[in-house]
């Protein structure tokens, strides 16, 4: 492998590597949920561009590597892109119903605040 081939190849844990701590933590932030959110709606992969978050791009950047290295995202490169998936088969093989149920009560949060901004 050369090494720019080497730069390329992103470190993600194994399965049997992937903690219940590293994934609630990695889940517990407002930015990071909402790149789960859309990985979870969209179909196959999204580059990370294809997120919008409202935050600078070292951020974003930050955010999806934690969200790498905790195991709950792939990401792999394809030309200049930086592909992410949900790791749905893992995460449901060592948790199950964890992804499902977060994502549920993310979007019935989303629905509380969207229909009582006030209430705040």
């Amino acid at each position: 492998m050369t090494s720019a081939t080497s730069k390329r190849v992103l470190e993600h844990p194994a399965r049997n590597e992937i903690r219940l701590e590293d994934v609630l933590h990695a889940l517990a932030d407002p930015m990071r949920l909402t790149v789960v959110r859309e990985l979870a709606a969209g179909e196959g992969e999204l580059a990370c561009s294809d997120i919008d978050l409202p935050v600078t791009k070292s951020t974003s950047t930050h955010h999806f590597r934690v969200l790498r290295e905790s195991g709950v995202i792939q990401q792999i490169y394809r030309g200049t892109a930086k592909m992410n998936g949900l790791r749905r088969e893992d995460l449901e093989a060592l948790f199950p119903g964890l992804l499902d149920s977060v994502l549920a009560a993310a979007a019935a949060e989303s629905a509380r605040d969207r229909a009582a901004p006030a209430a705040r």
